[in-house]
Formats: C-alpha cells, sequence, structure tokens
C-alpha cells in the first residue's frame, strides 16, 4: 500500500486533538446544492452497510439532497478510509467510520496509508454486537463446547470474520487470548461471505456483526453461541454473553463494534455542526430507532467532541487488546 506523504503520527494523539483544531474553512451559504457521497468501508449486505444505507437515507431527506451510499470495501476499512482523506473537504464526500478505521487499524498495521486523525468526527451513529455462530447442524452447540473442541484440537478449528483487522477479528482474538485457545483465523470481505462459509461447512465458526447475521440465526440456518456484548442484546435476549458464560478468563470480556459519521480534515466547521444536528435528530427519529434496533444495532447520538473523546478511549482500549492478543497485519 501506498504510504500517505505525512506518514502516521499516532492515533490517540491524533484523536485527542481532533477537538482542539476546528476548520478554518468558511462555508457556502447554499450547502448543500448538490449530491453528497457516504463512503462505506464495506461490501454490501452486511452490518456496516446496512447501518450506512439508513444514515444516507435519512440524512438526505433532512437536506434536501441525495447521499449516495458507495461501497469500497477491501482492507479491513483501509482502502475507503484513505480515499475518505484525500477527498475534496467541500461537505460533499462523507465517510462511515468504523471502529476498525478509527481504533484499530493503526495499532494493527506495521504502515498505514491514511491517518486517522485527517478523519474529523462528526456523530457516533451506532453499536452494536458481534455475535459467535456456528452452522445449524454443528455438533458444538455453546461457548463452552466450543472452547472443549479448541482444546481437543488446538489450531484445528476455524472461525471467520469479515477481514483482518475489523471489530469481528479482534473479537476472535481477544477470545482466544482470554481463554488460552489456539482457533484459525480465516478472513473474508463482508459479513454476507462470512456467513456462507459457515452455512457451507467450510468454515468452523464465525464471528459476525448482529445486523449481518440475526435473520440467519431467527431462520434456523446459524446457531448463536453468544454475544460479545456486556448485556445481552434485546434483539436477542435468549443468546448469553461471553461474559456471563462462567468460564476462567471470560469475566470481564467485551467486544461491542461501532459506526461514526466522519469527514476529512479542512471541512468547514459550520458543515460539521449542520450534519452533527441533522443526524442527531436521525437518531432521535422513532421509526429509525425502531429500524435499527430491530437488528441488534442501537443509535447513539452526541456531539463531535462526545466522539473525539469516544474515539481516543478506543484507540487506548483496543492498542491494549491488539498487545496482549499478539494480533498483526502485515
Amino acid at each position: 500500500m501506498k504510504l500517505s506523504r505525512r506518514g502516521f503520527g499516532g492515533a490517540a494523539a491524533g484523536c485527542a486533538a481532533f477537538a482542539a483544531c476546528p476548520a478554518r474553512a468558511q462555508a457556502p451559504a447554499d450547502w448543500p446544492n448538490r449530491s453528497l457521497r457516504l463512503l462505506i468501508p464495506f461490501p454490501p449486505g452486511g452490518a456496516t452497510d446496512l447501518l450506512a444505507r439508513v444514515l444516507a437515507d435519512r440524512l438526505g431527506s433532512r437536506l434536501g439532497q441525495a447521499v449516495v451510499a458507495e461501497n469500497r470495501g477491501g482492507a479491513a476499512g483501509v482502502i475507503a478510509a484513505e480515499l475518505a482523506t484525500r477527498a475534496e473537504p467541500d461537505g460533499y464526500s462523507l465517510f462511515f467510520g468504523s471502529i476498525g478505521t478509527a481504533a484499530i487499524n493503526a495499532h494493527l498495521h506495521a504502515k498505514l496509508s491514511y491517518r486517522p486523525e485527517d478523519l474529523l468526527p462528526v456523530i457516533l451513529f451506532a453499536d452494536l454486537p458481534n455475535v459467535l455462530v456456528v452452522r445449524r447442524d454443528s455438533p458444538i452447540r455453546s461457548l463452552a463446547g466450543l472452547l472443549d473442541a479448541a482444546r481437543a484440537r488446538p489450531g484445528e478449528l476455524t472461525y471467520a470474520s469479515s477481514g483482518s483487522g475489523s471489530s469481528l477479528h479482534l473479537s476472535g482474538e481477544m477470545l482466544k487470548a482470554d481463554a488460552g485457545v489456539d482457533i484459525l483465523h480465516v478472513p473474508f470481505r463482508g459479513g454476507a461471505d462470512t456467513a456462507n462459509q459457515i452455512m457451507g461447512g467450510r468454515i468452523d465458526l464465525g464471528v459476525n456483526n448482529l445486523p449481518s447475521a440475526i435473520a440467519l440465526i431467527r431462520g434456523g440456518q446459524l446457531r448463536a453461541l453468544a454475544v460479545t456484548s456486556p448485556e445481552r442484546s434485546e434483539a436477542l435476549p435468549e443468546v448469553p454473553t461471553i461474559a456471563e458464560s462462567g468460564l476462567p478468563g471470560l469475566a470481564g470480556y467485551a467486544a461491542t463494534a461501532w459506526f461514526g459519521l466522519q469527514v476529512p480534515r479542512g471541512t468547514p466547521q459550520p458543515i460539521i455542526d449542520r450534519l452533527n444536528r441533522e443526524a442527531n435528530a436521525i437518531c432521535a427519529e422513532p421509526q429509525t430507532i425502531e429500524r435499527v434496533t430491530s437488528v441488534g444495532a442501537r443509535l447513539r447520538g452526541g456531539t463531535p467532541a462526545d466522539f473525539a473523546r469516544f474515539i481516543a478511549a478506543e484507540n487506548t482500549r483496543w492498542a491494549e487488546v491488539i498487545r496482549r492478543s499478539g494480533a498483526k497485519v502485515d
């Protein structure tokens, strides 16, 4: 991958600087007067895509201009994030950032082709649990059964994720480190591909975002073993959390995926403020809340400064997870 001319200076420091470095450019009085583009860092069919399109649809209605969602998957969000940092900061280029692009990649890659701090925070839009799943006829029927099988066959079981460096990958690596088991990670391009590999019997289990897998779980094609969030999901209350399993090493386990709206550094502050107001209004819409919670996600909201502090804290947390697990991407 081609390196940014400016290099990468440190995610946590860059994130902390978000609030201290406001954009100085002036916004045109008639913004927006044409369609906007929202870059999505993962392929169609997954949770990132689903939530991004909810935001794009409602934001377009509120702004009076179409917000065109564009999927640019690959390299756990690196490709889309690099494109977003290089986009014109005129308020017409938006990015649907994720935990991976904003808080994980910088600590996982020896070299990174974009600087996370060059994507300014607008709003934390939604978060959701990940879920451990197996095919419906799998002999593995519980988290305890999974760990027993992994200990009996170290390195033989396989788990799928939507890409190296994704929150799904890191959720699996954290489970392996906490439980002291060896399961082989096999990355794929997105949540839909991951589910197909598991249902086809080519992969033993998967770590999926809940919205990507919930229809298949409810339909019986996949069996959910546990969710990765601190609390059970309201969408699947019968599925236990990893932490509540009572198994050694897992009492403090928690991994939640999240997504937020970002813009290229240099985007005028009045535009950032307008986008934040509209997105907060979207997060409060009853129909949007119902649509998002029905698939296991949760709307968030808040100020750009709130999102900046959240990103900084997540960088600190996931840097430690990556260090402890030994995970890396060359």
